[in-house]
């Protein structure tokens, strides 16, 4: 239902966009559900396996779809040397300004 609903939304505000054949895939919606389900249920195997995502919010899914990815590679942490950082110089009189330009929004 909210795959459909999601549809008529993007359809009425992207009415140019959509072919005859669209619409008409649309009605025939089910039957390509059943034709997908069918694929999953033959050619999904232990060493070729299907990985379905919920992408009803299309962000939330890339961010899913990145982290399950890395989690399947195996990863070991690289040896590397310590780094001795130089004393940094005194401030002085430097005051940073604000600068007058756009920023990236800090989320995390």
């Amino acid at each position: 239902m909210l795959a459909g609903l999601r549809f008529s939304k993007f359809c009425t505000s992207h009415a140019p966009s959509k072919t005859p054949l669209d619409l008409k895939s649309y009605s025939r919606w089910f039957d390509y559900s059943r034709a997908r389900d069918d694929m999953f249920k033959f050619t999904h195997t232990h060493w070729a396996p299907w990985t379905v995502a919920d992408s009803n919010d299309k962000k939330r899914a890339r961010l899913n779809i990145i982290t399950d990815l890395l989690a399947r590679i195996p990863y070991k942490e690289a040896p590397r040397e310590k780094v001795h950082l130089p004393k940094r110089q005194a401030a002085g009189k430097y005051i940073e300004p604000v600068h007058e330009v756009d920023r990236v929004k800090e989320v995390f």
